[in-house]
């Protein structure tokens, strides 16, 4: 990840002047830019985008009322980031903004952490969400397989819940369902063929 250096404040016009296979965001006044998601950064927050939004987005086997989207470009204030995950309320976005971008805050954020923006995402972009007004913050580590989640309370973060192993999660705002930690790292668990076989080997030996 990286910023230019502070000599000017960076303008919506530095940031469409960055080069496509990165994300760049404006964070007081700075230009920040770091590569796209790893592949198991991409896996996570993709799992999850797809946990969530078939119950609350589709109200598939959920009470729906929600809009889930990938990496929306939000506009806070001065600020420009653009989140994992980030989901609103129907109610108070009931129709999209004909713009390429978003003004309304969300009601919900996951952050997929990667080594170069975990610090960025806990601090300063975290300030930027609070600030906002976002009432319901997630983190999400892949590498250490860790779900970490925040409500917004008297301006600060207040732990809600950490979820790791094959813990399974029910919290607000999605706590209507519940789901198994584990199914948002796929390629952690043993393969169908692994399963298949071992299983037909213990059938032969017995």
């Amino acid at each position: 990840m990286s910023a230019l250096p502070r000599s000017r404040r960076a303008t919506y016009a530095d940031l469409e002047a960055v080069p496509p296979h990165l994300v760049a965001e404006i964070v007081e006044g700075s230009l920040i830019t770091h590569p796209r998601p790893a592949p198991k950064h991409a896996v996570a927050s993709s799992a999850l985008g797809i946990t969530i939004g078939s119950p609350f987005d589709r109200g598939r086997d959920g009470p729906g009322g929600w809009i889930i989207l990938d990496e929306p470009e939000l506009h806070l204030g001065d600020d420009v980031v653009v989140p994992d995950l980030a989901g609103w309320r129907r109610e108070r976005m009931p129709v999209l903004p004909d713009t390429a971008y978003f003004e309304t805050a969300p009601d919900w954020i996951c952050e997929v952490v990667s080594p170069s923006t975990e610090a960025y995402d806990r601090g300063v972009k975290r300030a930027v969400y609070a600030k906002a007004g976002v009432v319901h913050f997630w983190i999400l580590d892949p590498r250490a397989e860790i779900l970490e989640t925040f409500s917004l309370r008297d301006g600060g973060w207040f732990l809600t819940g950490t979820f790791s192993g094959t813990d399974h999660v029910s919290v607000a705002p999605f706590d209507a369902i519940s789901f198994p930690l584990a199914e948002l790292w796929p390629f952690s668990q043993p393969t169908g063929p692994v399963e298949a076989s071992a299983s037909a080997d213990t059938t032969t030996d017995t």
